[in-house]
């Protein structure tokens, strides 16, 4: 299979806004893609997914600024380019940045101006055409015929929707079966929806709900099997090695077997957290762990249990699960949880949690099953929305629906002190269709003439209200700060650029206190 085939099939799928033709288009695909094997599907259903096998092979931005001229005729396959993302990613050592960049030149020189396109937003991350895990479950299931609640019970198990769907593409009638709950797989994790407040959230679960304190912390999914522990990440990474403290709790468990749904996190000595960033650095591939661990040690704090001792229980209640951790979880060990149809008593616990530093609380219906991989409504984030007034500094082309628009918005905070701005990051998110169509005549009118293929450059006038989960620290922009899962609320034609929030405003919310 060629690589144009896959670059075809990504903008074709991001043209258009039908699920349905989504999953058609996909499941074509991958019916052409089982011709060449097992691996061959693995490479497309992670591609489109928006993911490299690899997961990391050293290249971003920085690095694909400057490309060679197009290629005139696809030659590349599927399985070529697999082979030299491994290549890339294996360079290490003493001149690894210019053989790093030799390589990425000549696999860029062999694919076609479509290629190159599609292949700059794998490897940086911005590969949006709407192939989520959905989509790509359904499309599986539609190139096999198989159940699509199979094809999604498989890939929740196996924490790996590309092994699964090699299995149902080229395997037979019971390829599925292999994929069941096991000690030592990563199982995707149950993931939440969000509701504006304890009493939305009460509304939503129709009743009671468990409430639970919502960590600043990073996700892990921690495995233990007698004195064997994993530990995996969100994205089901494997980094036991960078995470002793947590081994060492889960070996302290009253247990032989069990997976556990929790937080590391990094606290300060009066027990309040510290910001996400310091937790972050521990998971870094370069971190010296046992100095790291000696300034800042990690805690563990388990909020969920998906086996005990052989007994599976995905499909046990809420409360029922909590019954199950108390069992073999120390308390000290265990987020705080209050179950309560009350919005006043739930409203006083969000308080309390919020004065001990946390982001704020998880609302769970009690009855509920744990949804692997899925983000389902039983499952509800309550935490402050936070706010701020920026300038947009630069707009980015848009790709697939988006085609013909300016996207992605630069934003800069004010620099009293310097007169400019001070970048802080970019955004696509919460832009409606109308937004667009209006910000891509606004910022063609402001384009001050500095652009490339991809940036507009734009007068520093228009002010933009953006939502944000959090700062943290980054090296990536001047400021040495980046905000975290930013969003357009609105934009402001009723404030001047001399009226958007300042560099220092931002500081003070990434240092509080």
């Amino acid at each position: 299979m060629l690589l144009m085939d896959v670059a075809g099939a990504s903008i074709d799928v991001g043209a258009v806004s039908s699920r349905l033709a989504k999953v058609a288009r996909i499941a074509e695909l991958l019916t052409v893609a089982r011709q060449d094997g097992a691996d061959t599907v693995e490479i497309v259903v992670s591609w489109l997914s928006g993911e490299l096998p690899q997961r990391q092979i050293g290249v971003g931005w920085a690095a694909l600024k400057s490309l060679p001229p197009p290629a005139d005729q696809p030659t590349l396959s599927v399985a070529d380019v697999h082979a030299r993302f491994t290549e890339i990613g294996a360079v290490a050592g003493r001149g690894s940045q210019a053989r790093r960049a030799d390589l990425l030149a000549a696999l860029f020189g062999a694919a076609t101006a479509s290629e190159q396109t599609f292949l700059r937003r794998l490897l940086t991350g911005e590969l949006r055409q709407g192939a989520l895990l959905g989509v790509m479950t359904d499309a599986v299931a539609k190139a096999t015929a198989l159940r699509a609640a199979d094809v999604r019970r498989a890939a929740m198990l196996a924490g790996d929707l590309p092994a699964v769907a090699a299995a149902a593409l080229t395997g037979d009638e019971d390829a599925l079966a292999q994929f069941t709950v096991q000690v030592g797989r990563p199982v995707g994790p149950m993931l939440a929806q969000t509701a504006t407040g304890v009493t939305d959230a009460l509304e939503k679960l129709r009743g009671t709900a468990v409430f639970e304190a919502k960590l600043d912390g990073a996700r892990v999914q921690i495995h233990r099997s007698d004195t064997e522990v994993s530990v995996y990440t969100r994205s089901l990474d494997d980094v036991t090695a960078r995470l002793p403290e947590v081994v060492e709790a889960a070996l302290a468990w009253p247990v032989d077997a069990v997976i556990a749904d929790a937080e590391a996190i990094a606290l300060r000595p009066d027990g309040r957290p510290h910001r996400f960033q310091v937790t972050a650095s521990r998971f870094g591939r370069s971190v010296d762990i046992a100095a790291a661990r000696a300034v800042q040690p990690l805690s563990v704090f388990v909020f969920d249990v998906l086996h005990v001792d052989g007994v599976d229980l995905l499909g046990r209640s809420t409360v029922d699960r909590a019954a199950a951790l108390a069992a073999v979880i120390p308390a000290a060990q265990r987020v705080n949880r209050l179950v309560t149809a009350d919005a006043g008593e739930a409203q006083r616990f969000l308080e309390a949690t919020l004065a001990a530093g946390h982001e704020g609380v998880m609302a769970k219906a009690a009855e509920a099953p744990y949804e692997a991989g899925r983000r389902g409504a039983a499952w509800l984030k309550v935490k402050p929305v936070h706010t701020l007034d920026l300038v947009v500094l630069a707009v980015e082309w848009g790709s697939g629906r988006r085609s013909g628009k300016l996207s992605n918005i630069h934003l800069g905070a004010r620099d009293p002190s310097g007169g400019g701005f001070v970048m802080l990051g970019k955004t696509f998110k919460g832009m409606t269709d109308a937004m667009l169509e209006w910000q891509t005549a606004r910022f063609l009118e402001l384009a001050d003439g500095s652009t490339d293929t991809y940036t507009v450059k734009v007068r520093p006038e228009q002010v933009v209200e953006i939502a944000f989960d959090g700062i943290q620290t980054s090296t990536r922009y001047p400021g040495g700060m980046a905000l975290r899962f930013a969003r357009v609320v609105r934009y402001r034609d009723d404030k001047s650029p001399a009226e958007a929030d300042t560099i220092d405003t931002v500081r003070a919310l990434h240092e509080p206190g």
